[in-house]
């Protein structure tokens, strides 16, 4: 593997770098190389080439992106394509790397603009290319406007996937309007046979995951909520149709942006597929000051002959070992506990207290305090926005409770919802402008509660300072950002009409800058980004949070089809996963202890059960399945993931698998939904061991049939199989597989 360094730069969405690490290994391979003679620009990394060029009319158009081709070869020299017929012209035929909307264009464009003047034709032509630390960049211009655009371009050298955005830069001594902004579009291969998958979802339902076979026209997957959404998550893949789970050409991506936006797959008329992916343009419009620019979100993509798994496990990578905060060695995630089901509004010193207590013995090492702490907060219908500690509830402020957390070799954790506000609350009678609103409108209320107006100036040092304060005068080593409504009336009174529509770059831009300040104030603070379960998860909003939360949704076997969709785009170990009461809220579906740990087990474990219910025997139980994931914590939150039989289209039957870096363990988790007419469960072929290597079998929970070998190599555990005893409903078992010393 060549050698690959992660670092941080921050733009205006700070958002983080990856560098090829030719920018400082010189006896290293050049993973971005530029033909100046050929205006070529071409990317080796992994098993993947992306290869683009200047055209005849000095456009920039895509000549090749999948499976690694010599380097000795060029995929093609860049030339205009000749058009489908007058209705089709060239522009429209040639698979743009980055297209301004005019001249005939009626594909999806990457940008559009109006001028002051009522021009909205945009021509843009190459000028001008730099290298430099690993990012190429690529400039742009209009024909005659001194309109230019940067196209910036990153490889992560690890996985093979790429990264760009585009930079728009105004230099016509005019305000102008950007209509739509694109970071980019990726162009597969012509052809007629394409597949997408995409992500879908609502509160409490997130993570479904959906295929389409790619037809003439256009998918639209979207948020016009404000923030990310979990109608549809910010992530695509594409495969041929003869692609598997296993095998066969898989291109996919995510867009990194917490805020509205937009991928859209075009199949257009020549049978060529465009993936293009920004800023949403429903009800957009930036207005761009001379002298200024405009940044579009990072969007991220790769390619892999080796299927949908491998796409997930390159994903999974790459978040691990360049996104996320402290990447290339994230820390583990600590076992939670957090006293949202326990209490609810109806915290207390001496109610927290003993919680922590029996959170302790089962071996947890983080206590979170979850809402109803702070102002007058009784219930869902006041005191957001009023962050000072309750005095009925914490007479002595929180030290007495962190104190008594730190005592039981715990660290401690608060719940947060920094960018919401009650209009019952002192916050909202002393500042009413503060929200998103259209003035003379009426505002609508979600969850009894309003949205402040984080792209205003006033209202992000109020978030700040009191989320400093907060972190200053108490020794909190984690929060839980929630956010639990979407946008409504998103107006801004406080500025000019034709900037009203800036709000949906600034709050998000605003929202990761806070973050970013909070983590270099206070550098041991972890974060969770949560929003009503999974309406806050993106490549945007990784690097500046440690873990997310995926849904509100607890319950442990709708978690199994949950967590499969989380997976194919994002990884188990920044997924939070908690174990909580049965029957639950959910379905009221009763499901024993053991299959509720084990389906939490596959994330990040933490436990939501109100344990001053829980019996002495299920005490016991839980200090064990602890126990046992801290075994194979490492394993579970840092290794391949192998979705062996997936929850989905009916399946009485989930199993998955995760594997060391070294493959020195191996995980194995099985479940049953309902077994029928004495058939046996199915024979398990795990994947991804070391074929050599001796694996000894041992039971976290659960045993296997009577001739399985308690030792053999990893050939036999994959080819040869393990036969797992499981029959009744919803049962539950789970295996390690320990590799001898090397």
């Amino acid at each position: 593997m060549r050698r690959r360094i992660a670092q941080h730069l921050h733009s205006s969405a700070c958002l983080p770098f990856f560098f090829a690490a030719t920018a400082v290994a010189q006896s290293a391979p050049t993973a971005i190389h530029v033909d100046e003679s050929a205006h070529v620009f071409r990317i080796d990394a992994d098993d993947t080439t992306y290869e683009f060029g200047v055209n005849e009319h000095q456009r920039l158009q895509t000549l090749y992106w999948g499976e690694r081709i010599s380097a000795k070869d060029h995929a093609a020299s860049a030339k205009e394509s000749l058009g489908a017929a007058a209705f089709d012209a060239p522009l429209n035929t040639t698979p743009q790397e980055f297209v301004g909307w005019g001249g005939g264009l009626y594909v999806e464009p990457d940008l559009k603009i109006t001028f002051p003047d009522g021009n909205r034709d945009l021509d843009l032509r190459y000028v001008s290319n730099n290298l430099r630390d690993g990012v190429l960049s690529v400039r742009m211009k209009d024909i005659s406007l001194p309109v230019t655009v940067t196209l910036e371009y990153k490889v992560d050298e690890e996985t093979g996937i790429v990264a760009r955005r585009a930079i728009v830069e105004n230099h016509t001594g005019k305000p102008f309007v950007v209509e739509s902004a694109s970071s980019g579009t990726w162009n597969l291969p012509r052809g007629a046979d394409y597949v997408v998958r995409y992500l879908s979802g609502r509160w409490a339902g997130e993570w479904t995951v959906n295929e389409q076979k790619i037809q003439p026209g256009k998918t639209i997957l979207e948020s016009r909520r404000g923030t990310t959404g979990a109608q549809n998550n910010p992530w695509f893949s594409i495969r041929t149709q003869e692609a598997t789970e296993d095998e066969g050409d898989v291109w996919f991506g995510g867009l990194a942006w917490s805020g509205s936006w937009q991928i859209a797959v075009e199949l257009d008329t020549v049978q060529q597929v465009r993936v293009t992916g920004g800023f949403n343009p429903f009800d957009f419009g930036y207005q761009l000051k001379p002298g200024t620019t405009l940044e579009t979100p990072w969007f991220y993509a790769g390619h892999t002959s080796h299927g949908l798994g491998d796409a997930s496990r390159k994903m999974h990578r790459l978040e691990l070992h360049s996104l996320l905060p402290h990447a290339p060695q994230p820390k583990l995630r600590p076992v939670l506990y957090n006293s949202w089901e326990a209490t609810e509004f109806k915290v207390n010193e001496a109610g927290q207290m003993a919680l922590t207590e029996k959170a302790a013995s089962l071996g947890v090492e983080r206590f979170v305090m979850d809402d109803g702490w702070f102002g007058a907060r009784n219930n869902d219908h006041a005191g957001l926005g009023d962050w000072t500690v309750n005095p009925q509830k914490f007479p002595h402020g929180l030290k007495p409770l962190i104190d008594k957390v730190h005592s039981l070799n715990m660290d401690f954790g608060l719940w947060v919802e920094p960018e919401m506000v009650n209009p019952d609350s002192d916050l909202y009678r002393k500042h009413p402008d503060w929200v998103l609103n259209f003035e003379g409108r009426p505002r609508t209320e979600g969850r009894n509660q309003l949205v402040l107006n984080l792209a205003r100036e006033d209202v992000r040092q109020y978030v700040f300072l009191f989320l400093d304060k907060l972190l200053t005068e108490n020794n909190i080593a984690f929060l839980k950002w929630d956010y639990n409504r979407n946008w409504s009336e998103p107006g801004w009174p406080a500025v000019a009409p034709d900037a009203q529509k800036n709000v949906y770059v600034e709050f998000t831009s605003n929202f990761y800058g806070i973050l970013r300040e909070l983590r270099l104030k206070h550098p041991n603070v972890e974060i969770e980004s949560c929003s009503g379960g999974g309406s806050r998860v993106d490549l945007g909003v990784i690097p500046l949070t440690d873990e997310v939360w995926p849904s509100d949704n607890t319950d442990a076997f709708d978690r199994l089809r949950i967590q499969h969709g989380f997976t194919q785009a994002y990884a188990p170990g920044i997924m939070m996963a908690w174990v909580t009461d049965s029957p639950t809220w959910v379905n009221q579906r009763t499901l024993s202890l053991e299959y509720r740990f084990l389906s939490s087990m596959q994330g990040s474990l933490g436990i939501g059960a109100d344990l001053t219910k829980f019996t002495p025997d299920e005490m016991e139980t839980a200090r064990k399945m602890v126990a046992a994931y801290k075994a194979i914590r490492e394993t579970m939150q840092r290794g391949d993931l192998y979705r062996l039989v997936p929850p989905t289209n009916g399946s009485e039957v989930s199993v998955t698998e995760s594997v060391a870096p070294d493959k020195h363990q191996a995980v194995l988790f099985s479940f049953l939904h309902s077994s029928t007419e004495l058939y046996p469960f199915p024979r398990i072929h795990l994947r991804g061991l070391d074929p050599e290597r001796t694996y000894t079998l041992r039971s976290i929970y659960g045993k296997v049939s009577n001739d399985t070998p308690t030792s053999a190599s990893g050939s036999y555990w994959m080819h040869k199989g393990i036969d797992v005893n499981l029959r009744g409903d919803f049962q539950a078992a789970a295996f390690v597989l320990q590799g001898e010393s090397r």
